[in-house]
């Protein structure tokens, strides 16, 4: 049977294109996550290398690929540590620029996920918009699915996610001002809705003119809030997912008299075209 697992979601501000100091800010609050029992790390959107570019030359100049040696070290900790690490950057992918965040485990490289729904703001009004893929990855037993900032104001993702079998949604984000009712009200919501966990990272700080607002917020499968941060500190979020609650989608309050289940009890005979 699956067992629970500590998750930590990181937040912490970021220097704007400095990967090198930024992967110094990983591995320190990774290993420190750690330490403190963590098998799954959450970084924010563009950690390794800042977001508020100002034309697409400018983010394709110091975007990374996938085989750059600061993922390398990534890989590296997680294998010393036996930890799970989400980081986000700015990715070349052939001719494409992306925003983009990996899931790197023991083992290596374990799942990409690239921006689908884009903003005009920063990185994302010069990336490409991408196409998925929407899939669930094994983290011990518990399945994670990854989304980026801009994704969970849609409530077709987290619900293509749990309907693929996600116990936990995991989001790097920089919530500008103007976002702060995303944390208080879309991300327990997101959850409540799915009966998910959802664990969102936001950075802090300020970049060119853009200061962040921090907020992190890990939610339970009911929307309650398990853990959150502030608008300014640095600080590490800690909270345990049970795959056996998110699974368990039938919630019965009063037994054969109050009873729901947001899956099952959809109507999809009546809607289905109007998602399309």
């Amino acid at each position: 049977m699956p067992t629970t697992l500590r998750i930590a979601v990181v937040q912490i501000d970021i220097a704007f294109a400095d990967p090198d100091r930024n992967i110094d800010a990983v591995l320190s609050r990774g290993r420190e996550a750690a330490e403190q029992g963590a098998r799954l790390v959450v970084f924010p959107e563009c950690t390794l290398t800042g977001y508020c570019f100002e034309s697409r030359d400018e983010a394709w100049s110091h975007a990374l690929c996938l085989d750059d040696p600061r993922l390398r070290a990534v890989e590296g900790l997680c294998r010393e540590a036996g930890v799970w690490i989400i980081v986000g950057f700015a990715e070349r992918a052939d001719q494409k620029l992306h925003n983009t965040c990996v899931l790197l485990g023991p083992a290596g490289l374990v799942a990409v996920y690239r921006k689908t729904h884009l903003p005009s703001l920063g990185l994302d009004k010069y990336a490409d918009q991408a196409d998925g893929p929407y899939a669930v990855n094994q983290v011990e037993g518990v399945n994670v699915a990854l989304g980026i900032c801009y994704d969970a104001s849609f409530p077709e993702f987290a619900r293509v996610l749990t309907l693929r079998g996600a116990d936990l949604i995991a989001l790097p984000t920089n919530w500008p001002p103007g976002a702060e009712p995303v944390p208080e009200h879309v991300i327990p919501t997101r959850a409540l809705e799915n009966n998910i966990y959802f664990a969102a990272a936001n950075r802090v700080g300020q970049e060119r003119g853009f200061r962040f607002i921090g907020n992190s917020v890990i939610c339970a499968p009911d929307g309650s809030v398990l853990a959150a941060a502030g608008p300014d500190e640095e600080t590490i979020l800690f909270a345990e997912v049970d795959p056996t609650r998110a699974r368990q989608k039938r919630i019965i309050r009063v037994p054969g008299k109050h009873e729901i289940d947001r899956l099952s009890d959809r109507r999809t005979d009546l809607y289905g075209d109007l998602v399309r």
